[in-house]
């Protein structure tokens, strides 16, 4: 397949998998607000299983659709360590990449991130913000106190609308 090939049937299954959450959102909510408030003792499990499954079938390379749609927050240290791989201080590193969010977090003044390439690679990848590194936070512990951001995870990432998906097949928390 051609690169022209690959870039439209990348296109069609991204656009194919936003419909697929945007449909499912109302009954993901609701499956993920019921196990917020009933976690099983086995979730983690659940999770971190179903995360090493996903990753086994998506790569996510194919997609780079939460670096093409969302912002991680930067905490001072991802800050420093940027500014440091790109020869600039922290206040100009700022000052050119990031914004204030409304919860007073650092976030990227736009998207797509501008260290993604055409290709999906991330250019400063080893010094990446720690929220990329444990993005899409399926293989945390404590998975119960992390279900809204799971939540709206779906909507970003076909990783985690797969999860979710595999979770409500499973029944888990029933």
């Amino acid at each position: 397949m051609n690169e022209q090939a690959l870039i439209f049937y990348f296109c069609a299954m991204l656009e194919e998998f936003k419909k697929q959450a945007r449909d499912q959102r109302k009954i993901n909510r609701r499956f993920l607000n019921r196990l917020s408030t009933r976690p099983p003792r086995d979730l983690d499990e659940h999770f971190h299983d179903l995360h090493e499954a996903a990753f086994e079938k998506i790569d996510c390379l194919d997609c780079a659709n939460c670096c093409s749609t969302t912002s991680p927050i930067f905490i001072p240290k991802d800050i420093d360590r940027l500014a440091q791989r790109l020869r600039m201080k922290p206040s100009e590193f700022i000052e050119t990449y990031l914004t204030v969010d409304e919860d007073g977090d650092y976030v990227l003044r736009s998207a797509p991130c501008p260290f993604l390439g055409d290709d999906h690679y991330c250019s400063v990848y080893e010094d990446r913000p720690r929220a990329c590194r444990e993005y899409p936070h399926t293989n945390r512990r404590k998975m119960h106190q992390i279900l809204d951001l799971t939540y709206r995870n779906t909507l970003v990432c076909p990783a985690v609308l797969w999860i979710v998906e595999q979770l409500r097949e499973k029944q888990v928390g029933s």
